[in-house]
């Protein structure tokens, strides 16, 4: 269907759209309009991704003159091939009605691990070791070796892309990953070097939040992007953690013996080159003088990772005089990673900030504040001077060097926190020294500053007010929808007590006691007998799960469940939950049923959707909190109410509620779909943490749903499942419209009155 929202005619690949998803297109067109950022809350399985791809290349068509990019970030390749397999199918209807004119481009753009189609580097086992395998293939000095001599190894793909010059590139079109390497064969060329060329031209990129938030992938990725840009941040409600994460590194002993056999090895390369090709060194400390701004034109294969951290201005300067020579530059990490070696064999807890960490380095070993800072890029350029090729060798050095370089530009908004041994197992001496990132904006800032309009969306924002603050930035449009539905297909309950009336929660001083876990083994033994098809449930943590059910299995407990339907759990290995997951799947198909049990925390609370059969119902087991004697947590939480007065207690109960109501949404994806939602622990019908869930599941909870005990939720799951095995209206006959027609968004829009959708 076709239709207008004021000036922008909208293409929408389906016949019926939901009125949330017309709503939802005209504050994006508003906060476009405005050219400024959005947040946006709309509850899952409403179909946001497809508005979201609708509204933005619709308004792309609609002013040709002044052309916009979308970037869309997700954070897993699973939602990015959805995503792109969505804007498939719009292309196609856009293409159709407006013929060539809406041709574009689209391309997936990931990791060498998933896009290089060479056997020899793609077999290896991860990602590290496919960028150095590649490097060892295409980096200029190896190419330039074989041209003299031909048994030296080469990509056959990148050297026919790299001969093919500017006729490498891709016809429009939307491109997945899967469709990027298969064009890559079909022309016998790199689809990794050719997407990334391709960024620059595409309409629209998707790729994960990395290669923005990132600053050491960024500076090479997005460089180039426009200010015209759109940038989309889906499933956005852990981007805060995402940005910490890209700027906090942590050092352990084992880094630093890495890091000392990388400066031996560097150091004998050194000795190598002033025997053999000293005019290299010289060029390399010429070129130092000038600045790093004058870093040449680097051929494509050798891409020069950016810095961590470092402003632009500062790159303007030239490199501090005593790190200029590769060997005296060689001295100062050492320098450096004996200081670290001796900080780690504190006995004590010490947490400091950068600028006293500095301070104290150079007063012991001389390194002052400019030296750290260029230690990243400095590295860089002498590993490309040296022709270093197999870069995963040489991971621990850059750890250390990207240190250093953070330590040396940021003097807020940082700690630094040396613990001698991790405080759930004492006994075991396990130094490791962080470097930990309290501010969230530091990483998002250059984002919200470079490009017009940041839309932030997910299914799980509220409290929506929390996010400009966490990143300091004042959004042109921020709201939340409420999804709008022909039947009451979601039923969320708290759960208070057992049956025996004993209170449930997962609160430290009641978590040990048999009672507790007695009553959540009968809760889904009893649920277990009653629904239907697949159950998930979610634990606080690995140990509490693994507490839990050893417990379960002593009192028979999980016998029973068993006899009503199989067991899946999910486990700290990747490979072992993914089977668990596929043949907890097979069980759900195949009709008996199963249970899965997760980790609020873990891989699938994420990403995996248990639509229709696979989950109706999920039992969030406790209040998924952050382990709060964490020293890192610790220090953020100081740092936010510090500087954005965010009271501790605030910050812990939004992170550990918008976790929980991530996992549960995980039950429902579509209208069509219906599931129940068990909040089993008695803190949940506190209004203070209850009022913190999003919008679309409170407006569910009726005070009826609220303090229960597992006999009365089962009578209320038995109610419910009796109603929903009814016939199914879609069309909503009884009076709430659910879908509208073209003919009913025409007339709402003529109307010019939101309120007459509801």
């Amino acid at each position: 269907m076709k239709f207008q929202i004021e000036d922008v005619t909208v293409y929408f690949p389906y016949d019926h759209i939901y009125p949330e998803q017309h709503s939802y297109m005209v504050e994006l067109k508003r906060a476009l309009d405005a050219k400024g950022h959005c947040l946006l809350e709309m509850p899952t399985g409403t179909g946001k991704t497809i508005a979201l791809l609708s509204l933005i290349t619709s308004y792309a068509l609609s002013k040709p003159s002044n052309p916009i990019k979308l970037i869309y970030c997700t954070r897993t390749v699973h939602e990015m091939e959805k995503t792109l397999a969505e804007l498939k199918l719009l292309h196609d209807y856009q293409v159709r009605h407006l013929g060539p004119s809406a041709r574009l481009l689209a391309v997936g753009l990931s990791s060498r691990k998933n896009l290089c189609i060479n056997p020899a580097v793609v077999s290896a086992e991860n990602r590290d070791s496919v960028d150095a395998g590649c490097r060892k293939l295409t980096a200029s000095w190896v190419r330039a070796l074989a041209v003299e001599n031909p048994n030296i190894p080469t990509c056959s793909f990148f050297d026919n892309y790299e001969k093919s010059g500017s006729e490498a590139i891709l016809p429009p079109g939307v491109y997945t990953l899967q469709d990027l390497r298969a064009f890559g064969k079909q022309k016998g060329w790199c689809p990794y070097f050719l997407a990334r060329h391709m960024v620059q031209f595409a309409n629209v990129v998707v790729y994960s939040y990395q290669y923005l938030l990132d600053p050491k992938v960024a500076g090479i990725i997005s460089k180039e992007m426009q200010r015209e840009c759109v940038v989309v941040f889906d499933e956005a409600h852990n981007i805060d953690n995402v940005c910490i994460e890209a700027l906090s590194v942590s050092v352990r002993r084992q880094t630093l013996e890495g890091a000392t056999r990388n400066i031996s090895r560097m150091s004998q390369e050194i000795e190598r080159f002033k025997a053999t090709d000293a005019g290299k060194l010289r060029a390399e400390y010429n070129r130092l003088v000038e600045g790093l701004a004058q870093r040449g034109n680097l051929p494509i294969g050798d891409t020069w990772l950016s810095n961590p951290a470092l402003p632009e201005d500062i790159l303007k300067e030239a490199v501090p005089g005593n790190i200029r020579r590769a060997e005296h530059f060689l001295s100062v990490l050492r320098r450096l990673v004996q200081y670290i070696k001796g900080r780690l064999l504190s006995e004590n807890f010490e947490k400091e900030s950068p600028v006293s960490f500095v301070a104290s380095l150079n007063a012991q070993v001389g390194l002052d504040q400019k030296t750290l800072k260029f230690c990243y890029d400095r590295l860089h350029s002498l590993m490309m001077t040296l022709e270093i090729t197999d870069t995963d060798e040489f991971l621990s050095i850059q750890t250390i060097c990207d240190f250093a370089t953070l330590v040396g530009t940021y003097a807020r908004g940082f700690s630094i926190i040396i613990e001698p041994y991790d405080e759930r197992m004492p006994h075991i001496p396990d130094p490791i020294l962080q470097l930990s990132c309290h501010d969230a904006s530091l990483a998002i800032r250059p984002v919200f500053e470079r490009f017009q309009s940041v839309v932030i969306t997910s299914g799980t924002l509220s409290p929506i007010d929390l996010y400009p603050r966490l990143l300091s930035f004042n959004p042109v449009v921020s709201r939340s929808f409420t999804m709008s539905l022909t039947r009451e297909c979601i039923c969320p309950m708290v759960l208070t007590r057992g049956s025996d009336q004993l209170p449930v929660s997962t609160k430290y001083d009641m978590r040990s006691d048999p009672g507790v876990a007695r009553n959540y083994g009968r809760l889904l033994l009893e649920m277990a007998a009653v629904v239907p098809d697949g159950v998930v449930c979610f634990f606080v943590s690995y140990s509490y799960m693994d507490a839990i059910i050893n417990t379960w299995n002593e009192t028979g407990i999980l016998k029973e469940i068993m006899q009503h339907k199989l067991v899946f759990i999910e486990t700290q290995d990747v490979v072992e939950t993914t089977l668990a997951l596929d043949n907890y799947r097979k069980a759900c198909d195949c009709g008996r049923g199963a249970v899965f049990f997760s980790v609020a925390r873990g891989k699938v609370a994420e990403g995996i959707d248990f639509d229709r059969h696979y989950g109706r119902l999920v039992i969030m087991f406790g209040v998924p909190f952050q382990y709060t004697l964490s020293k890192i947590l610790l220090a953020r939480l100081e740092y936010l109410r510090d500087t954005f007065q965010i009271k501790e207690g605030d910050f812990l109960t939004f992170d550990a509620l918008r976790q929980a109501a991530q996992c549960v949404g995980r039950v429902i994806r579509s209208k069509a779909d219906y599931g129940m939602m068990i909040f089993a622990d008695k803190r949940y019908n506190r209004h203070d943490k209850r009022s913190k869930l999003p919008g679309w599941i409170l407006s569910h909870l009726r005070d009826a749903y609220l303090n229960l005990s597992t006999d009365m939720a089962l009578h209320t799951a038995r109610e419910f499942l009796r109603k929903m095995a009814q016939p199914y209206d879609k069309t909503g006959a009884s009076g709430k419209r659910t879908l509208l027609s073209q003919e009913d968004v025409e007339k709402m829009s003529s109307a010019g009155a939101d309120e007459a959708m509801f």
